[in-house]
């Protein structure tokens, strides 16, 4: 017999508030994708950062930061201080 799931953990849970939703909207497709996959490994987006080669999405998961470039490019141990 085929195990269900209830239908309501198949809806989406998460919620995005504004400041989230903001920093969200800043990315690039790229960045978008990227962040979507470190988000299944527990990262959530912190905030962005422009730079000269454009934002830099910056994610944390248990105090340890992570980026990502402008073309998507993940670096999960920047030359980045990060104050908590």
């Amino acid at each position: 017999m085929e195990n269900k799931q209830p239908r309501d953990s198949l809806i989406e849970r998460r919620h995005m508030t504004s400041e989230q939703q903001d920093c969200w909207d800043k990315l690039t497709l790229a960045q978008k994708f990227s962040a979507s996959s470190l988000a299944k490994y527990g990262y959530e987006l912190a905030f962005v950062r422009s730079s000269s080669s454009g934002n830099v999405a910056i994610l944390l998961r248990d105090g340890c930061c992570t980026t990502i470039s402008n073309t998507g490019e993940i670096d999960t141990n920047p030359e980045l201080y990060y104050r908590p």
